[in-house]
């Protein structure tokens, strides 16, 4: 009874140790051909880390391959730092060819920087990459940039005259204020800045024309690349054409609406002067009233008079021959004012 027991563990021991075989079987055969690559190019992977990688979903192709890149590039990354990169969400691939680049030109980059950059640059458009690629070779900005719609920078010099410039601008990275640097449109944005304020500072636009290397040496100066993602190599004006005289045009503007200005002070004076003179004549009408209601008062008053006896017939008579002596005299005088004015 005992020794059937014994064998039934036994049996299932080598059981159980025949399934792990097994296992221990698919499992190198799954990875042997990777395993034997990475050993003889000299980056070996241990089949534990390989089945590690396997259990937590990470590519094994793509983190050994890219180690081996690295490690015959001369640069000891291990498949830790690539993993976990990867499961960053970065771009393994593209960190590895930064890094084999910035080795080549004797760029100071380590892999943290590298997949700092990575991340930071992710569904961007750009890459770590061609990040190294610009510090390396310098990339060339066109100031404006032609995807805003505007294809001059318009500045206007002391004289008046409107200057339309198109420049360039070389820019190398700086990897080391990559991350959380300015990007390319500040850089577009202080070049045209230090363009409208080089060409406003001059006092007529043929300096300008004569040495349009006076702009970019004046936009050097301000150091506009300071907290920015890019260094900037040189400016150059690419095009400098001549626009409107914007001084005359304002001048002209001006002129006009001083014009109307003065007609709409001229129109109000104009206004006041006619309600005056119609106020004027409302006095005149008035004052005939009174001058009507005080003569209507007169043969009242003479009645009075003759009534009281401070009036007499013959003084009534004597003022009746008073005042046509006076109207003949007017009469007379009147015909002797229209001789005079025939005669001459």
């Amino acid at each position: 009874m005992d020794g059937s027991i014994g064998s039934l563990i036994l049996m299932a021991i080598l059981a159980v140790c025949c399934i792990f075989g097994l296992i221990a079987f698919f499992v190198v055969i799954s990875f042997i051909n990777i395993w034997i690559q990475a050993r003889m190019t000299g980056a070996p992977v241990s089949f534990l880390t390989l089945l590690s990688m396997r259990l937590r979903r990470v590519p094994i192709g793509l983190v050994v391959q890219s180690r081996i890149t690295a490690v015959k590039a001369g640069i000891p990354l291990t498949t830790d730092q690539l993993e976990a990169h990867y499961l960053a969400g970065g771009d393994v691939n593209q960190v590895v060819r930064a890094l084999i680049a910035a080795e080549k030109a004797n760029l100071n980059l380590g892999f943290n920087q590298a997949a700092a950059i990575d991340l930071a640059t992710h569904q961007s458009g750009k890459s770590v990459f061609e990040a190294v690629m610009t510090s390396v070779n310098p990339k060339v900005i066109d100031c404006p940039n032609p995807a805003s719609g505007k294809q001059t920078i318009a500045a206007v010099a002391k004289d008046g005259i409107q200057l339309q410039v198109k420049a360039r601008v070389t820019v190398r990275t700086h990897l080391d204020r990559f991350v959380g640097g300015a990007t390319e449109e500040t850089i577009i944005a202080r070049v045209g800045e230090g363009i409208v304020t080089a060409i406003g500072s001059a006092n007529s636009y043929k300096d300008v024309l004569e040495n349009p290397d006076t702009i970019s040496k004046r936009v050097l100066e301000k150091g506009l690349d300071a907290s920015t993602a890019f260094g900037i190599m040189s400016i150059d004006i690419a095009d400098v054409d001549v626009g409107d005289n914007i001084g005359a045009r304002l001048q002209q503007e001006q002129a006009e609406a001083n014009k109307q200005m003065a007609i709409a002070n001229a129109e109000t004076r104009r206004a006041i002067a006619v309600a005056n003179e119609q106020e004027m004549k409302a006095r005149t009408q008035e004052m005939r009233a009174k001058v009507v209601e005080a003569e209507a008062q007169i043969p009242m008053a003479m009645a009075e008079a003759f009534r009281s006896g401070r009036l007499g017939v013959m003084d009534y008579y004597r003022m009746q021959n008073i005042q046509s002596d006076t109207r003949m005299r007017q009469s007379i005088a009147g015909e002797d004012v229209s001789k005079s004015g025939t005669a001459s």
